[in-house]
């Protein structure tokens, strides 16, 4: 098969071409690069995706787009409409209208598409716009889009899957206790990046069509903890804090600096748990909640635990919140 992976270079698009390339497929990728170094094995194009002739040459089986513009999917499909065979297309859960109930399923209502240009502040409404081109210009037996939930797994420069259990595994205070929100509720779902991009190889070597929550089983905040604590052998104590008293001393939730990972909401309580039935029924395979976290613990030892991270609560502002709860 021949595979056209617009990037290559990030997290998901290159382990998507590590996938292709173990799977014995021919590869092109085309990104600027500023992600990280080109694929080894790969034919490489370095490229500004909003210009029509800097696209490869050629014809194509498969491509596999990450985008979330919707002027560079535009462009894309000017270009390499024409002459691929199938467009697969990694959008995101983001696209729901509400996210407030777990259950929900590929049928739910869906944000308006973005109208102008691209701002991450309508990352959904972005998303929905660039599925609608896609299944435009391309028709539905041509184009598998996969809704991509939370993506976990070594590598995860946004730091959110790696925050608990390296915090569990090296607590910041001498007792070893660690400060969690108390939500034992909320649900908690991820897919695994080689997973998902295991079943966007498959479903281009499978010319696979429709429309996909692309996320494993859900759990419970409390459960996926428990694990975390079984994975890393902790036994210190666990510090629960109110969701008000977390943000009255400015602990925000989901991602960032300052932020409790994962944590979410309520209004944002379905986000995490969508059924995903139709992707696991289409072949998409998900490994243990425990493997994840083993190799995710392992990847950010290896990669440093004293690095400053772009989400969690710092060890110092942790111990100050853990003073100020006793």
């Amino acid at each position: 098969m021949d595979l056209l992976v617009l990037g290559g270079t990030a997290w998901l698009g290159a382990q998507v071409v590590r996938t292709a390339v173990t799977r014995g497929h021919t590869i092109t990728t085309m990104a600027r690069a500023r992600s990280g170094p080109p694929p080894s094995g790969v034919r490489f194009v370095r490229g500004d995706r909003s210009r029509v002739e800097a696209y490869p040459a050629g014809r194509f089986d498969a491509v596999i787009d990450v985008a979330r513009d919707p002027a560079l999917v535009t462009t894309a499909l000017d270009a390499l409409a024409d002459r691929v065979g199938h467009w697969l297309f990694v959008s995101s859960c983001s696209v729901y209208a509400d996210q407030s109930v777990p259950g929900g399923d590929e049928t739910s209502p869906l944000l308006p598409a973005l109208i102008g240009d691209y701002s991450d502040e309508q990352y959904g409404e972005a998303k929905v716009r660039c599925e609608q081109l896609i299944r435009d210009r391309m028709g539905q037996d041509r184009c598998f889009i996969a809704r991509s939930g939370l993506i976990a797994g070594p590598g995860d420069s946004t730091d959110r899957t790696g925050y608990w259990p390296l915090r569990f595994a090296h607590p910041a205070t001498d007792d070893g206790a660690v400060l969690i929100p108390d939500a034992p509720n909320q649900p908690v779902q991820w897919i695994d990046v080689r997973d998902l991009a295991d079943w966007l190889v498959a479903a281009a070597e499978a010319a696979l069509a429709g429309t996909f929550d692309a996320a494993g089983p859900a759990t419970s905040f409390a459960d996926h903890l428990t694990t975390v604590r079984s994975v890393t052998g902790h036994s210190g104590p666990v510090v629960a804090a109110a969701p008000t008293w977390l943000t009255e001393h400015g602990v925000a939730a989901w991602s960032g600096p300052r932020s409790l990972p994962i944590w979410l909401p309520d209004d944002y309580a379905g986000m995490l748990g969508r059924r995903a039935e139709e992707a696991a029924a289409a072949g998409l395979h998900t490994r243990p909640w425990s493997h994840t976290i083993a190799d995710v613990l392992a990847w950010e030892l290896q990669t440093g635990p004293g690095r400053v991270r772009r989400a969690g609560v710092s060890p110092d502002d942790e111990r100050q919140l853990l003073a100020g709860r006793s």
